[in-house]
């Protein structure tokens, strides 16, 4: 049985970044994933650009497009027309989260949790969506205490969700660790690593500063030693995601979702070497 892999786009801006869209997925296509994912920004910023892009990736290759949803400068309202749409066009698979708050913005919305967007999914649509939501291995950087990020993410998977895709991490252990506690209190869905290639060292440090992924300091060391020296950073950065996910395949995950960043090359390269193509 074939390892379930998935891949994660943002919507272009511009007419030349939809170009380079389409040619990624066209060339990820060609690793048969189960899905593509497409991020939306806060407050519902490039939210017509999410459903653009999912529509033309599932009319240009076939394959699953799901659009991310949040709760963040929502409405019920918005809500429920925009899952019509959806549902309208096709689309079975939706990845719901709560959202980053933007600077200044004091409130989501309507929807103040995760959980209660999925139950809103849920009480409009009933299973005709398979609804992802995030977890955090390494916890979620507003999160009190362990036990309160892991009770929120049983609320969430209560509330109805089928499935979920992890912040991404470097350590295999804290992904595991993680697994086994929510194994502990009873949850058996599907929690699916996040991955991130690794093929810029400042925009990954700034991206993990900010989402609470931590980047061992070996790792963090050599990437900084190589900030001038492409090729060697983005030899020794695939070399750590190949080892990240033989583990994680190792021990039993469920699959892999990789943050592609709109790039084909660096996360094709990290599939077919792990065999997965």
């Amino acid at each position: 049985m074939s390892t379930p892999i998935s891949f994660e786009f943002f919507p272009p801006r511009t007419d030349k970044g939809r170009e380079n869209l389409q040619a990624t997925w066209r060339e990820l296509a060609e690793l048969k994933p189960e899905f593509f994912s497409v991020t939306f920004g806060a407050g519902g910023t490039t939210q017509e650009g999410t459903f653009d892009t999912v529509k033309a990736i599932t009319a240009d290759c076939g394959i699953e497009a799901a659009p991310h949803l949040s709760c963040v400068g929502s409405t019920k309202e918005g809500i429920a027309e925009l899952l019509q749409q959806y549902k309208d066009a096709g689309i079975k698979r939706i990845v719901a989260l709560r959202g980053d708050l933007p600077s200044g913005m004091m409130s989501t919305g309507e929807f103040a949790y995760a959980n209660e967007l999925v139950s809103f999914i849920r009480e409009q649509h009933g299973d005709h969506f398979h609804l992802e939501v995030a977890a955090y291995p390494e916890f979620h950087p507003q999160a009190k205490s362990p036990d309160e990020d892991l009770a929120n993410f049983v609320r969430k998977v209560e509330a109805g969700a089928n499935s979920a895709i992890t912040q991404y991490f470097f350590n295999a252990d804290a992904y595991f660790d993680f697994v086994e506690r929510c194994e502990a209190v009873g949850v058996d869905e599907p929690i699916v690593p996040g991955i991130m290639p690794i093929t810029n060292y400042a925009q990954l440090a700034r991206f993990s500063d900010t989402c609470g992924a931590e980047i061992p300091r070996w790792v963090r060391k050599r990437l900084k030693a190589y900030e001038n020296d492409e090729a060697s950073l983005l030899a020794f950065g695939h070399d750590v995601i190949v080892e990240l996910c033989s583990e994680l395949l190792d021990g039993d995950a469920p699959g892999l979702h990789f943050y592609s960043l709109n790039k084909a090359a660096p996360t094709a390269n990290i599939v077919r070497d792990l065999g997965l193509a």
